[in-house]
């Protein structure tokens, strides 16, 4: 299911051991268009700091109750290192984090979390592996050091996603409007499609654009190009956030651009070609 990124703002983070604080802001990684960070405020426990959190850590949301359990504790949050969420994050502050909490890097791997499609399968111990447990860690430790030692010095283009609402859109023959909510899928954490209102265009009608449509995000004149036309967003379908976006309407939207669907392995070659 997707989730609205404006909706997921304010849900409540618990530890093992109590709450956190509240979802403030998330960081995505522009390149894969993936939630890396939930940018959580934790109020009066820690006098206002405030944290990242891997979705890593993320098991089970209660959807209901707008909350979102973690695999870690209160200590381990207060210890963590510090990391202004105002400013850009290196990815030696990332290599950092992650080795605090031990989990394995998410980049160099073939999937959008390391070697798999689900951040939660990263944690340490998920799966039940074959063979000698110690020597499996042994050889996960080396990998994870190595991948590590890689890409230290790499640019994570991480970007705050409420930096980028209100961004223009830009079709291939002009402004079409701009950006007012990412939908966010709940299992992976990508971010599936750009809400863009066209009101400062043609008033009254939203449409979704997927972020792999993109040919640029422009942080200096924060604009966003698409390759689309615009008679081609116009005659998008229509969306509603009141209304269930489900497979079937994701499915006609794509057909309506021509496009392939993220959830088909064609997608993977439209992408690289």
């Amino acid at each position: 299911m997707l989730r609205s990124m404006k909706d997921l703002e304010n849900y409540a983070i618990g530890a093992t051991d109590g709450k956190i604080g509240q979802v403030k802001d998330f960081f995505f990684d522009d390149e894969g268009w993936v939630i890396r960070y939930l940018v959580v405020d934790t109020g009066s426990w820690l006098s206002g700091r405030q944290v990242l959190i891997s979705p890593i850590s993320v098991h089970r949301p209660n959807w209901a109750e707008r909350s979102l359990p973690v695999a870690i504790t209160k200590e381990q949050v207060k210890n963590s290192p510090d990391i202004d969420a105002d400013q850009p994050v290196t990815r030696q502050h990332e290599t950092q984090y992650l080795a605090y909490y031990g989990y394995p890097s998410y980049w160099g791997g073939p999937g959008i979390w390391g070697e798999g499609m689900y951040p939660y399968a990263m944690l340490p111990g998920y799966a039940g592996f074959e063979g000698d447990p110690a020597e499996r860690e042994r050889e996960e430790a080396a990998y994870i050091e190595a991948q590590r030692a890689r890409h230290r010095n790499d640019d994570p283009h991480l970007r705050s996603c409420k930096a980028v609402i209100g961004y223009h859109i830009h079709a291939t023959d002009g402004e079409i409007g701009h950006v007012e909510d990412l939908l966010v899928d709940e299992q992976t954490w990508a971010i599936r499609y750009i809400v863009v209102n066209t009101s400062n265009w043609w008033v009254g009608h939203k449409v979704l654009v997927a972020p792999q449509w993109n040919t640029g995000v422009h942080w200096s004149d924060k604009s966003v190009s698409v390759d689309l036309t615009r008679a081609a967003v116009k005659a998008a379908p229509a969306y509603e956030s009141s209304a269930e976006l489900n497979r079937k309407h994701e499915s006609g939207l794509y057909a309506h651009y021509g496009r392939t669907g993220y959830w088909t392995s064609g997608a993977v070659l439209e992408r690289e070609n």
